[in-house]
């Protein structure tokens, strides 16, 4: 048994902690090593190796050092795993990216963990509920659009999916993305989301009375107990992620209000219908 292992205990985890053991564990994937196989290399315990990438312990930067280097990985990936092994753990941290967060390990990570989320997007309709061709004109990359269409399938489509509420501002419906084929079909995609058990999709009508809440991005993720919810929203080049209880306190009243404004279920589903309808008539 390594030195430390009889005097560190298990903690609960955090976003910034699990975001640094799943960066670990596909690193070892990636190199092919089991998880004995580096231990036995490092002289560490398997129970120090899990708990490390489950996020419930810590560790030395030295040692994380250690263990990336004997799993070969890259430069670029050295590089990012050590930046969050040195950044402070905060309840906050900000992950850049190209144009989406969809492949972000922090967003991966705790949407496979989910029981619950909540989603709004002021302009468009929700990343987790955009079809193909709707993501391919928003972002003018069929590859991200690919990447975000498999994302949307190992959260929905997985066994025991989180419960998906999603909040889709009129204006969404009514802002052409691509063209009126593109847009009827987005449309009809969310009336059959309309009739999965584990997705809510409510409709903000133009007419809702305003409040910053339908300002911004935001995204709520819940846990099972004792793992706190987490937050975040992004920008074009950033994802901030939040688990600190007042920022998550802040996002749960943003979803108060949306939810406040929100049409029921079964009249956002006629509005969708209508401008479906409106599309494919081409009267959009």
């Amino acid at each position: 048994m390594d030195t430390d292992e009889k005097t560190t205990k298990t903690r609960l985890s955090t976003a910034h902690s699990r975001e640094l053991g799943e960066e670990l564990r596909r690193i070892r994937h990636a190199a092919g090593l089991s998880a004995t196989e580096i231990t036995t290399n490092l002289g560490w315990s398997l129970g120090k190796l899990s708990k490390l990438e489950t996020g419930s312990r810590s560790t030395s930067t030295w040692d994380i050092a250690i263990l990336v280097g004997r799993c070969a990985a890259d430069k670029t990936t050295r590089d990012r795993v050590m930046a969050i092994a040195h950044e402070p753990d905060t309840g906050t941290f900000t992950r850049s990216h190209h144009g989406s967060p969809d492949t972000l390990t922090a967003l991966a990570v705790h949407e496979r963990l989910a029981c619950a989320v909540v989603a709004y997007e002021p302009l468009t309709v929700p990343a987790l509920a955009q079809t193909e061709s709707y993501a391919h004109a928003l972002t003018g990359d069929r590859d991200l659009a690919a990447v975000r269409i498999a994302r949307q399938d190992r959260l929905l489509r997985r066994h025991n999916p989180p419960h998906t509420t999603l909040y889709v501002h009129e204006t969404a419906l009514r802002l052409v993305i691509g063209n009126r084929t593109v847009m009827r079909d987005q449309l009809l995609h969310l009336t059959l989301l309309l009739g999965q058990p584990d997705v809510t999709v409510q409709v903000i009508p133009m007419t809702a009375p305003p409040h910053p809440a339908l300002r911004h991005h935001a995204t709520l993720l819940a846990f099972t107990a004792p793992l706190p919810p987490l937050a975040y929203s992004e920008s074009g080049l950033a994802t901030v992620f939040h688990d600190h209880p007042d920022a998550v306190e802040h996002y749960q009243r943003r979803m108060h209000e949306l939810h406040a404004r929100a049409l029921p279920e079964a009249q956002s589903g006629k509005v969708i219908a209508h401008w479906a309808n409106a599309y494919d008539k081409g009267i959009r």
